[in-house]
């Protein structure tokens, strides 16, 4: 069981412990406890498997995400790999299951909070995993 702190534990995202900055777009990361609160930034034309993908090295997003989607008239639609389609706008909270592709809709910047999956997005792939991988497949092609 998990130890409960008996204090109040106070961040702000506007001095973030950790910032990762990709392709028009970037992460603000606050962790409180045991959870990492993440403010990401997408500017119109970002897309997660242009912008995202070539540094996690992952077909999909795997990260799942509890998020609220913040700012006036700002759209982020996902794309799940069963095919399902879904368009977040501000107010709007939704949970995303790993397996996804997302990318801004129109020409004004999108802000989500997100308390699930920003702890390891965008970070860059294990470079043992990738050596790994890359042994495999010319292990495959000496065969």
């Amino acid at each position: 069981m998990a130890k409960q702190t008996r204090s109040i534990q106070k961040k702000t995202l506007n001095a973030p412990d950790e910032v990762r900055t990709f392709d028009r777009g970037n992460v603000e990361l606050a962790t409180v406890g045991t959870v990492t609160f993440g403010r990401a930034r997408f500017e119109p034309g970002w897309k997660w498997s242009e912008s995202v993908k070539p540094i996690v090295k992952t077909e999909y997003c795997e990260a799942p995400h509890v998020q609220y989607h913040v700012s006036g008239r700002l759209r982020i639609r996902i794309r799940m790999t069963d095919g399902s389609e879904e368009e977040f706008g501000p107010g709007d909270v939704g949970i995303t299951p790993p397996g996804h592709d997302a990318w801004v809709v129109g020409d004004e910047p999108v802000v989500v909070i997100d308390i699930s999956g920003m702890k390891q997005y965008a970070k860059p792939a294990a470079k043992k995993a990738v050596k790994k991988l890359a042994k495999r497949k010319t292990n495959k092609k000496k065969r």
